[in-house]
């Protein structure tokens, strides 16, 4: 694995998300209240752009489509896809997923991501 260089901190405001290509791995770069997180691009139920979610209570993204929501800081499923009403039929199927996380570092002003 090798540290990237995704963009410069000041470049990414606190409490925003962005979406990143690092080879042909697509990443999603947070900036919290308590540093720079990265993750998957997509969400792991229908591979969603999670970079069209939100950033829920500081520290969840919540997919666009199907409202699935992960701890940014760990990956882990909140709540699994639960919108709209029924699609909780699917889930048989789409089983709870976390997301893959990546280690970011800080560097000289540069945020750098291990891929």
């Amino acid at each position: 694995m090798t540290m990237h260089t995704v963009c410069k901190v000041e470049e990414l405001a606190t409490g925003k998300m962005k979406a990143f290509a690092v080879g042909d791995v697509r990443i999603l770069v947070y900036h919290l209240d308590d540093g720079f997180y990265a993750t998957q691009a997509t969400c792991t139920h229908l591979f969603a752009p999670l970079g069209k979610g939100k950033i829920l209570d500081g520290c969840k993204v919540q997919c666009p489509f199907h409202h699935a929501r992960f701890d940014i800081r760990t990956g882990e499923v909140i709540d699994w896809a639960n919108f709209p009403p029924g699609i909780q039929l699917l889930n048989v199927v789409r089983g709870e997923k976390a997301l893959k996380t990546y280690k970011v570092k800080i560097d000289h002003g540069a945020v750098k991501v291990e891929v």
